[in-house]
């Protein structure tokens, strides 16, 4: 007769591999998903003369538009149909939750809609994309045009037609794919997207890295430096995100004829983390708005009140002291507003209080969520420093030794790498523990009935 435990382990591997079929899917729809991403990112837009576009970019791929190619995969670089990436829904998407703080409509929408509501302001947040990828694309479009270098082959109304239509539907392309990753596949779409774009360009910045230093072009020294800073990043990224808070929930006892229940005691997890990667993708997708236009029309032919629009563009490059303020300032407040977006305290202690638990020496209700939000706030001002330190390192790295350092090596590319990988993982384990309980209670199902 076979033991209780080699009966758990048939449970577990019936569950774990032979009903692990949609986990399959899942990750090779993924997987596809990504690939086609991955190709798009290679196809020009018509019209544009690839060599001497790519010879003008070295020029200005050291500011924000350098930041912009490292999201889109490289796109940029190669004027690609995904050169807008998502960073239009991305922005879009700031817009609408904003606008729901603000807008009572909106906002009564979020709280009483339910899952009706939370599809329309999905629905209003696609609409603004359209919107906004129709204007960047629409500034890129004059900007190639107006540029000086001959980057457009055959200038005029057609190519700015091609350009918008190219750029604005690659960009609801990329929007409807991420959807039906996050919906179909593994992870977060969007997140998955910017994530596949980082993590292709690494390897080649890292041999490039290497190359300047093997030519002496860069010290030896500051290329170890930067390789073991970039190891130390990703360790203390990964003990940040997995930090967390837990704070002790108490059940009350109650009896039910001569039985007594209850009385158990579990937690509740804050992460110090708990707006995630967002607040860096949030910055630097608003930091790219006004900036993409200034990158490409620095160097037309402008009016005498626009002469400070040169000046202002060189001001948001790399290592330079207005960028890293605005980035900071704006990494800060995202994590502030996404957090309270995730958690809200009052929810979290009404729930508590219908089920019966309670904070000891903590009464239940206002008291309750005040203290939730007491403890979240603390939180979030050691999450804000947190990301905010390893996203703006390098900058300060470059501003003092003037070492420059690649975008896809930046604080802000590894967050994103790191955090994605660990949330995309801890999806595959939910899926496999979920199929794990399937398994379990389809084998009980059988032997229950042969035993009848």
């Amino acid at each position: 007769m076979a033991s209780a435990a080699e009966q758990l382990a048939a449970n577990l591997n019936f569950g774990a591999f032979q009903r692990a079929t949609e986990l399959h899917k899942r990750l090779w729809f993924t997987l596809g998903a990504l690939i086609v991403y991955r190709l798009g990112t290679f196809i020009p837009i018509p019209g544009i003369d690839s060599a001497a576009f790519a010879a003008n970019f070295q020029n200005s791929a050291q500011g924000m538009l350098g930041m912009f190619n490292t999201f889109s995969g490289g796109a940029v670089e190669r004027m690609a149909i995904f050169a807008l990436n998502v960073m239009p829904y991305i922005s879009a998407s700031i817009i609408v939750q904003l606008m729901q703080t603000i807008y009572g409509p909106w906002e009564k929408l979020k709280k009483e809609g339910g899952e009706a509501g939370r599809k329309q302001l999905n629905q209003y947040t696609r609409y603004l994309t359209v919107v906004l990828a129709l204007a960047q694309s629409f500034g890129i479009a004059v900007g190639l045009q107006n540029s000086q270098g001959g980057l457009v082959t055959d200038p005029g109304p057609f190519f700015l037609l091609t350009t918008v239509a190219t750029l604005t539907g690659g960009t609801m392309f990329l929007m409807w794919l991420g959807e039906q990753v996050t919906s179909r596949g593994v992870g977060n779409g969007v997140s998955l997207i910017i994530f596949a774009g980082i993590i292709a360009a690494m390897p080649s910045a890292i041999g490039r890295m290497l190359t300047l230093a093997q030519t002496g072009e860069l010290s030896p020294f500051i290329a170890l430096g930067i390789i073991v800073l970039l190891a130390a990043v990703v360790v203390f990224i990964v003990f940040m995100e997995r930090s967390q808070r837990r704070l002790l929930i108490q059940y009350p006892k109650r009896q039910v004829g001569n039985r007594m229940f209850g009385g158990e005691s579990s937690f509740l997890p804050l992460k110090i983390n708990t707006a995630g990667v967002i607040p860096p993708i949030f910055a630097s997708s608003l930091l790219l708005l006004p900036t993409t236009a200034a990158q490409f029309l620095q160097s037309a032919d402008m009016p005498a009140w626009l002469a400070w629009l040169p000046t202002f563009a060189g001001s948001l490059s790399q290592g330079q002291p207005l960028f890293m303020a605005l980035y900071a300032f704006l990494i800060i407040f995202f994590t502030f507003f996404y957090t309270s977006v995730m958690f809200n305290p009052e929810e979290t202690a009404e729930n508590l209080r219908k089920y019966g638990g309670f904070l000891p020496g903590i009464r239940p209700g206002k008291r309750t969520a005040d203290y939730l939000d007491y403890v979240l706030t603390r939180l979030t001002v050691i999450g804000a420093a947190y990301i905010t330190l390893v996203c703006l390192l390098p900058e300060f790295l470059v501003a003092q030794s003037g070492a420059m350092t690649s975008f896809y090596l930046g604080g802000t590319s590894v967050l994103i790498a790191v955090t994605v990988t660990m949330d995309t993982v801890a999806q595959i384990q939910s899926h496999l523990l979920a199929h794990q309980y399937e398994g379990l209670i389809k084998k009980s199902k059988l032997r229950g009935g042969r035993s009848r």
